[in-house]
């Protein structure tokens, strides 16, 4: 003999029908409180970018210089990311010079500027500033110009060095910035053309050989007038981007005492008071 089948009564379906309601907004609510993915979690700041930060992510840490018989000279180069720096146990280690984060894009301003550099150049250290370029941002010569404006000029007077062009891997972003070979070439050329027009002196690029490679398709059209800063984080400089037969300074680690990001200086005291002096 069959059993007469259940029928729910109308109110037990009201109250399930607002059970399942209530959790799928319930879900809802949650998803739309989670980020967007890790990646944007993971996302910095805006601002906080510093010399090498992308290169030490895409393409990490393959070793230390080598001992070389090749005179080089000590270096540093720093941002907010450092702080205060403590110039006289630098200055004591045999670093002679530095360089400082002076802006980034348009509208940063590095809040440790004025500490540090004018106190590498307190303790006798020949210096200069950088700028972190932003190429999905602002034009190239207009960047150049807030650089220039906000502690990125150059002066004869022996112990500041030229603008460098801090141009690497996107923090924020799509690693080329979103721009075509061709689009970051004509980028790179407006920020450098504005610059000597402010100052007189060519811009030094510092770069990364794969970045370049990548986000430039290797051009070669700026090593015959731009000094080269190599990054990478190894025993040798390795190959360079096409157009630079030789480098003139090299980063090659994030983990120096004192401050982490150490670099060394192709040549003599000399050739960094040369270089200086244009």
């Amino acid at each position: 003999m069959r059993r007469p089948i259940a029928v729910a009564s109308s109110h037990s379906r009201r109250l399930l029908t607002s059970g399942v309601l209530l959790a799928s907004q319930s879900l809802l609510l949650t998803l739309s409180a989670a980020p967007a993915s890790a990646d944007d979690a993971r996302t910095p700041v805006r601002g906080t970018a510093y010399m090498g930060s992308g290169v030490l992510a895409h393409e990490g840490v393959q070793g230390r210089p080598a001992d070389t018989r090749a005179t080089q000279t000590e270096g540093v180069d720093v941002s907010s990311h450092q702080g205060n720096v403590a110039w006289p146990t630098l200055w004591s280690s045999g670093v002679k010079w530095a360089y400082t984060k002076a802006t980034e894009g348009t509208s940063y301003r590095n809040p440790y500027y004025s500490q540090q550099y004018d106190g590498s150049y307190d303790v006798g250290m020949i210096r200069g500033a950088y700028h972190f370029a932003i190429p999905d941002g602002a034009g190239g010569a207009a960047q150049a110009d807030y650089f220039v404006d906000h502690g990125g000029g150059w002066s004869k007077d022996g112990k500041t060095l030229p603008g460098v062009l801090d141009i690497e891997y996107n923090p924020y972003g799509d690693t080329c910035y979103g721009r075509t070979s061709s689009q970051m070439v004509g980028w790179i050329r407006a920020f450098l053309d504005r610059y000597e027009e402010r100052t007189g002196r060519q811009a030094v690029i510092y770069t990364s050989t794969n970045w370049w490679k990548q986000c430039t398709g290797d051009y070669s059209g700026f090593g015959s007038t731009n000094p080269l800063w190599i990054a990478r984080y190894a025993s040798t400089v390795g190959p360079l981007p096409a157009g630079w037969d030789v480098h003139t300074m090299w980063q090659y680690t994030s983990s120096g005492p004192t401050v982490g990001d150490h670099d060394k200086f192709n040549g003599t005291l000399d050739r960094v008071k040369a270089l200086a002096n244009g």
